[in-house]
């Protein structure tokens, strides 16, 4: 996938990433490919990545770096003389130091005995250091410390020179989250894993040819048109001849993440037919009615707890105020990978409006809390600006456990709400109270069953484990 570890010690790894890639046959691929990136910025502003071909001799071209894709690729039009085919991207957070190391950006290329193959990747492997011993046992050199590349030296050991084959052999031994797009400078291939933890999406594009993305707000971005969502184990091949779908691990239950919808997606992207902006505002109006509160004004913490809060306020019939701004050129704190970044990073983030929030009674609506850092920052920002009362709503369920499928929560001991009951959350933020929305209402406001999205931060329940 696309954290780096030290495959040798017991690390927690944790991230999410946007991955994307085409097919077809007088289309700038490269170039669509970039501004699809540029959607998925959001999933991952740590290092950006395009592969595209075949060029002269059959060999792929490569372009990645570390930083934002404007960063990695500045001068977005030079790409439109990249003559190509087919096309992948990446943009990626990591976890750690090892994590930042530039060889570990993505797509990964890599020579084999049948050409080329790039791999991009959103998800976590959870027997990764197992195949990774059995391979080195075998000889293989291994290039970076990403699970990404797991994938790519078992593809290389299957006999079958057509990518489609090799991978369906070797994809049933991958173990937990992952959404793959490869290409061998021939086709491109998306894989989901047997639950759908990670979304993927399949578009068509203006003009001919085909297109698949993390999110759908990627399609809208390149004038693609959604076709639809691909089924947990199946692979998608993206060709001259068009689309091919396989099944290629049994599909179990599907266990789309939850937080997807709650903080990961943009809000204008779908989810299984779901639009995030609207179901985050019923996460909002349901919250209202399971924990009113007397109150003046409801403000969301931008920007993925806006919709929330609007919602919140509609239901509760009170104004809904911009008493937060945000410096739109700093990073997200959720992802930060220390505590000193956390706490430094939400001051240059968010600024309290004071004569919107003096003297009121203030109902801040967020999407989470996780550490409890960012809480408590922003209420000691809203007291700055004099408000009276702050009341802390959450838009999701406690987040009492670690995620193993590609999210960045810490070990469950560094959790508020670990071990800890919602009543004694307000002392610890310095919030006036405290409500959080229940997973059943979470589910309702989803329109699925829980048993149809994976929780397990919420619950402890996880559908698959190391």
């Amino acid at each position: 996938m696309d954290h780096g570890i030290a495959y040798r010690q017991q690390v927690k790894l944790h991230e999410a990433c946007g991955v994307c890639g085409g097919y077809a046959q007088d289309q700038p691929l490269a170039f669509l490919t970039c501004f699809a990136l540029y959607a998925l910025q959001h999933r991952g502003q740590e290092s950006a990545g395009i592969v595209a071909g075949p060029g002269e001799g059959r060999k792929v071209w490569i372009k990645k770096g570390m930083g934002l894709v404007s960063e990695v690729f500045p001068d977005s039009a030079d790409l439109k003389g990249v003559v190509s085919k087919l096309a992948i991207g990446h943009v990626r957070y990591s976890y750690g130091q090892e994590g930042r190391n530039p060889e570990n950006t993505q797509p990964l290329k890599l020579r084999y005995r049948y050409g080329e193959l790039a791999v991009a990747h959103n998800g976590h492997l959870l027997n990764a250091l197992e195949l990774r011993a059995e391979l080195e046992d075998q000889g293989a050199i291994f290039q970076t410390d990403t699970d990404s590349e797991l994938l790519a030296h078992m593809v290389a050991r299957q006999g079958s020179e057509l990518l489609e084959d090799a991978l369906a052999e070797v994809v049933p031994r991958l173990k937990g989250a992952f959404a793959f797009i490869v290409t061998d400078g021939r086709k491109v291939v998306g894989l989901r894993d047997g639950y759908g933890f990670r979304p993927l999406s399949l578009g068509a594009l203006n003009g001919g040819g085909y297109f698949l993305a993390s999110e759908t707000c990627a399609f809208d971005t390149i004038q693609a048109t959604f076709i639809r969502d691909l089924a947990p184990g199946e692979m998608v091949i993206l060709d001259a001849a068009g689309v091919k779908s396989r099944q290629v691990i049994a599909p179990k239950h599907s266990r789309l993440c939850i937080f997807e919808y709650i903080y990961f997606a943009r809000p204008d992207s779908n989810l299984q037919g779901r639009n995030v902006h609207l179901v985050r505002r019923e996460l909002g109006r349901r919250l209202a009615r399971e924990h009113p509160v007397e109150a003046d004004i409801v403000s969301g913490v931008p920007d993925s707890s806006i919709a929330a809060a609007s919602g919140f306020a509609e239901e509760a019939g009170l104004p809904y105020e911009m008493s937060l701004v945000k410096n739109r050129y700093i990073g997200r704190t959720f992802i930060k990978p220390t505590q000193k970044m956390r706490e430094e990073g939400v001051d240059l983030k968010l600024n309290a409006v004071q004569k919107i929030v003096e003297g009121k009674r203030v109902v801040l609506v967020d999407d989470s809390i996780v550490r409890g850092t960012t809480s408590l920052k922003l209420i000691a920002i809203m007291r700055r600006a004099g408000a009276r009362e702050v009341h802390l709503r959450i838009s999701s369920p406690p987040v009492i456990g670690s995620c193993y499928y590609g999210i960045d929560i810490p070990d469950a001991k560094d959790l508020i709400a670990y071990n800890r009951s919602p009543a004694e959350i307000p002392t610890l933020v310095g919030a006036d109270s405290v409500g959080y929305l229940s997973l059943e209402e979470a589910c309702t406001a989803v329109g699925l069953p829980g048993s149809e999205l994976c929780s397990g931060c919420f619950n402890g329940y996880y559908p698959v484990l190391p």
